[in-house]
């Protein structure tokens, strides 16, 4: 598990710069409205924006997107699946949490 500590405050420190005044409003927004999404919105939007443009959605949009889907849908094999073919398209930093939801999907299916 990483330690997130220092992290959190590396935010905290980021948003009270004054050269740097906080996370962009679209940012924020979008951050506030997917925390609280159920899946059946998130997986639309998200696979609608990957194909509009597969490259357009940053990196790290699209891992918390897949990864609140997969934490609210956890014997979701097929998504599951999806998420881990999401991930090894922009490793290798998460290959590792990419082949253990292979594995998960993989024990789902028997």
């Amino acid at each position: 598990m990483p330690d997130l500590a220092q992290p959190t405050r590396d935010l905290i420190a980021s948003t009270e710069r004054a050269d740097a005044p906080g996370v962009p409003d679209p940012v924020r927004d979008w951050i506030e409205k997917i925390t609280f999404a159920t899946p059946e919105e998130i997986l639309p939007a998200l696979r609608g924006a990957l194909a509009e443009d597969w490259m357009a959605m940053p990196v790290w949009a699209r891992n918390l997107a897949f990864r609140l889907a997969c934490l609210q849908r956890p014997d979701d094999a097929e998504l599951l699946r999806e998420a881990a073919a999401d991930l090894l398209s922009f490793g290798p930093d998460w290959d590792a949490h990419a082949e253990e939801l292979k594995e998960r999907a993989a024990r789902l299916d028997g």
